[in-house]
């Protein structure tokens, strides 16, 4: 299993820094399939975020392609709906879980599809701080509860309705996680439902795909990245669908 775990773990990186993910949309359904319960799992997958998210987010932000700026106070919010949903997990039945998974990547495949291409920063809206700090709030506790960062929702959110370039949308997803991930495990911690010991396993392993995964981004397509975005999506959603019914 520790061989499988570390393999996950590079192939999970590796799709964290190119796509700006946490990790956890592909890395639950794979943690499902290899046997582990859906709670394990997304402690597991809280685990690899941290060090995914903190690990790229430095990556991006020498690359320069993560600009902070009003991107803190979503990730506020981050870290406060992360900590709530760190502890509302175990109350939830793990059908319920599987089926507010199956509903994001629903969400994020046709809100990503139906986006339009932006490369002009100057055409890249802004919202209220407050309202910002709302969004992300909501996006943490939805996220964490079902063990993903969080990006899967913030993503398609930067792209089809402030229209970030993708890139930058994608580098600024995966620095949320970096606040949704830690509240959550902080209060998973708390309660005692996180299994670390595997969770590092695959986190440690993950850092040299992330570092792959960034070095890929800088030199694809932005019409290609999305393409590819979008197939993630889709595949995540497929592994689930045959995890639930078969």
């Amino acid at each position: 299993m520790i061989i499988e775990l570390i393999l996950t773990g590079i192939f999970i990186g590796t799709m964290s820094g190119f796509f700006g993910i946490g990790g956890g949309m592909i890395l639950v359904p794979v943690l499902l399939v290899l046997g582990f319960g859906v709670k394990d799992a997304i402690g597991i997958s809280i685990v690899q975020m941290v060090f995914s998210s903190v690990f790229g987010s430095y990556l991006n932000h020498k690359k320069g392609s993560l600009i902070i700026g009003e991107g803190i106070f979503v990730g506020i919010g981050g870290f406060s709906g992360g900590y709530i949903g760190g502890y509302i997990t175990h109350l939830i039945p793990d059908n319920v879980l599987q089926f507010l998974f199956l509903g994001l990547l629903v969400f994020a495949l046709f809100r990503l599809f139906f986006s339009k291409h932006h490369t002009d920063d100057s055409l890249t809206k802004t919202l209220n701080k407050g309202l910002l700090f709302v969004i992300g709030l909501v996006i943490g506790i939805f996220s964490i509860t079902l063990g993903i960062g969080g990006s899967i929702i913030l993503t398609p959110i930067l792209v089809g309705l402030l229209h970030y370039p993708i890139k930058k949308a994608v580098s600024a997803g995966l620095f949320f996680v970096v606040f949704s991930s830690i509240a959550g495990m902080i209060s998973r911690l708390n309660t005692g439902t996180i299994d670390f010991h595997n969770g590092l396993v695959v986190a440690v392993a993950s850092l040299a795909g992330v570092t792959f995964g960034i070095w890929i981004k800088e030199y694809v397509k932005d019409t290609h990245h999305k393409a590819a975005l979008l197939i993630l999506y889709l595949f995540a959603t497929v592994m689930l669908i045959k995890k639930m019914w078969f």
